[in-house]
Parts: C-alpha cells; sequence; structure tokens
C-alpha cells in the first residue's frame, strides 16, 4: 500500500465509494464493486491522463471494496459496532478493573473513531507494552487534534518508551517481571 492510499479511505466512507449505503450486505458489496470496476477500468482509456485518472479511481474503489467487506464480515460473527462514546465508556471501566486485553476489544467495537479513541487505544497499548502500535495511536490522535498537549505528551512518551525497549537491559528487566510478577 503506497502513503496515499491510506488517506483515501479516511477521506470518504467505504459505502459511499461503492454507491451503497452501509448497511449493505455482502452481495449487495460484490455486484456494486463490479459494476465501478468495470466503469472505471483503465484499459478503457487510450490517452495516459485518462488512464491514470481511471487507475486512480481503481485503487480507491479496491480500497473501498476491502474496507466494505470487512465492515460486512464483522456484523456477521458477532461484532456489533456500538457508539463511539459507548465503547471508550466500557473500555474505561475495564481498564479501571485492570483487564486492558478486554479493553482494547471493546474500544475496537465503537462505530467511529475520533482523536480521543486513538489517545485511549495509545494508553491501553502502553498497559500492554505494545509500544510501537501505542506510538502511531498517538500519533494519529495528535494528527486529528495537533493542539492537543496531552496527546503530544502520550506520543513523547510512546517514542521514549520504544527507544528504552530496544536496550536489551530493560528487555531482560521486563521479561523477569512477566515471569515473577505475571499479570492476572
Amino acid at each position: 500500500m503506497f502513503p496515499g492510499e491510506v488517506s483515501l479511505l479516511y477521506d470518504k466512507k467505504p459505502f459511499e465509494v461503492l454507491g451503497l449505503t452501509p448497511s449493505a450486505d455482502t452481495a449487495k458489496v460484490r455486484a456494486a464493486y463490479r459494476q465501478r470496476v468495470k466503469a472505471c477500468h483503465p484499459d478503457q482509456y487510450q490517452e495516459p491522463d485518462a488512464q491514470r485518472a481511471a487507475q486512480e479511481q481503481l485503487v480507491e474503489l479496491n480500497l473501498a471494496y476491502e474496507e466494505a467487506l470487512k465492515l460486512c464480515s464483522q456484523r456477521h460473527v458477532g461484532f456489533n459496532l456500538v457508539s463511539q462514546e459507548e465503547a471508550k465508556h466500557f473500555a474505561t471501566r475495564l481498564v479501571e478493573q485492570g483487564n486492558l486485553e478486554s479493553a482494547l476489544r471493546q474500544l475496537n467495537r465503537a462505530d467511529a473513531k475520533d482523536a480521543e479513541w486513538y489517545f485511549m487505544q495509545g494508553g491501553i497499548l502502553m498497559g500492554m507494552r505494545q509500544y510501537k502500535t501505542a506510538h502511531q495511536s498517538y500519533r494519529e490522535a495528535v494528527r486529528r487534534e495537533p493542539d492537543n498537549n496531552q496527546y503530544r505528551t502520550g506520543a513523547l512518551d510512546a517514542a521514549l518508551a520504544i527507544k528504552k525497549n530496544s536496550h536489551l537491559l530493560y528487555r531482560i528487566q521486563a521479561w523477569l517481571d512477566d515471569v515473577f510478577h505475571p499479570k492476572k
């Protein structure tokens, strides 16, 4: 995936790109995808500019198709989406109970993600010692709200944890802590 491709899905919702409503099922997603691919395939055009534009449209369509199928499959495996606020609330309660893995699962059930959501995800991942992923979450929170110093501090803490964790002595100490003081 190229750097520019990721931003396409953040700008548009996958079902909109396919011309569908978010309640569309997998069959409708596949049918809409096939129909739109035929309409915008680059081989239909002779001019290089038209081919390039069609190729960009095809990339956007492919990304939307993958995302829409993923969202449809989540509906069928009992992964019911909840409102963002509800997901944050349940995740906060689980963090308070020390159940980080469940908190992360609850947070991922959110129907939308804002800067606070990414900040919460970063905090949970820091607690799970997944520093690189936490740093990515914090950076997304900062990208969405650049003036929030709390989000910037989280990103900095994660970056420092990545650096600290790369030292062999720290990794040995963390392993010993896990062996002799396992988390519940």
